[in-house]
């Protein structure tokens, strides 16, 4: 298990947001298509079934992680959510990543953060130290 760090720190609270996040979406829209039917949390974030699903996915994924792998964690999701971000403000506010991802500015600005806080906490994380077995 890995030693206390910035990794693991963002791998098991983002986790557990977004965990928390993807669960309580389905209470403002469970609808699923292209986009299908778009609500948004507290008035402000854009959801659909499939960005539940996605963050339910990651968090999920970053409990999971911050045990053993919290630094590739932070690392990859924080690129993911910097590239998501990018192209939500790309393609527009009020329109959907692949069809099918409701995004809006607030959202891409959340995704931004995210994804940079991700990248710093894996850079600020030392890489584990290669693991060598004794000679038999």
């Amino acid at each position: 298990m890995e030693a206390s760090s910035p990794a693991r720190l963002y791998a098991t609270l983002v986790g557990a947001v977004l965990t928390i996040v993807g669960i309580s979406g389905f209470f403002y829209s469970g609808s699923f298509g292209s986009p299908g039917e778009v609500d948004k949390v507290f008035g402000i974030l854009a959801v659909n079934g499939w960005h539940n699903i996605l963050h339910l996915a990651t968090g999920l994924l970053g409990l999971a992680a911050a045990g053993y792998a919290a630094r590739q964690y932070a690392l990859g999701i924080g690129l993911v959510y910097v590239v998501v971000a990018i192209w939500g403000f790309i393609i527009g506010s009020g329109d959907a990543i692949l069809s099918i991802v409701p995004v809006n500015t607030p959202d891409n600005i959340l995704h931004l953060i995210l994804g940079l806080t991700g990248l710093a906490a894996g850079a600020a994380t030392p890489e584990g130290a290669p693991v060598t077995t004794a000679p038999a």
